[in-house]
């Protein structure tokens, strides 16, 4: 059965609307002719996020997201989504958007990835945010 779970490291933090949320998360996917299998979203701090991204992928940078595939090309979608909550905050506060928003634009982002869209060239990254403003429409 198809799965997505949402895991806090923080104990501050709470995801609202997980049905909700999942539910769109699920719609989204199925527009796009994809399947989720297991899809797990991890929220973090940046240290913790900093940690995998030093360790996995050799970048000394902060970043708000680092998607895990379980297996290559997208069918069924097998994740492991982490997000660092510090940097959705500051990123919702640098673009003027709200912390729910920002974070659903993340969240969606890293489906959006593990669909094979991707976001290096401008092309690509204008790409990516033609969908992420496309899905938080329809949230």
């Amino acid at each position: 059965m198809a799965k997505i779970s949402f895991h806090s490291e923080l104990p501050k933090f709470k995801l609202n609307d997980r049905t909700k949320v999942s539910s769109w998360l699920h719609t989204v996917v199925a527009f796009h002719l994809g399947k989720i299998d297991q899809v797990q979203y991890v929220f973090c701090d940046d240290q913790h996020l900093l940690a995998l991204n030093k360790e996995h992928l050799g970048h000394d940078t902060f970043t708000d997201i680092i998607t895990f595939r379980y297996q290559e090309h997208p069918k069924p979608l097998e994740s492991d989504i982490y997000i660092s909550v510090d940097r959705v905050k500051e990123n919702a506060e640098k673009f003027g958007v709200g912390f729910e928003n920002e974070l659903h634009r993340v969240m969606v982002h890293g489906l959006f990835h593990l669909l094979g869209f991707k976001d290096k060239k401008k092309t690509e990254a204008a790409q990516m945010r033609e969908k992420e403003e496309w899905a938080l429409s329809i949230f």
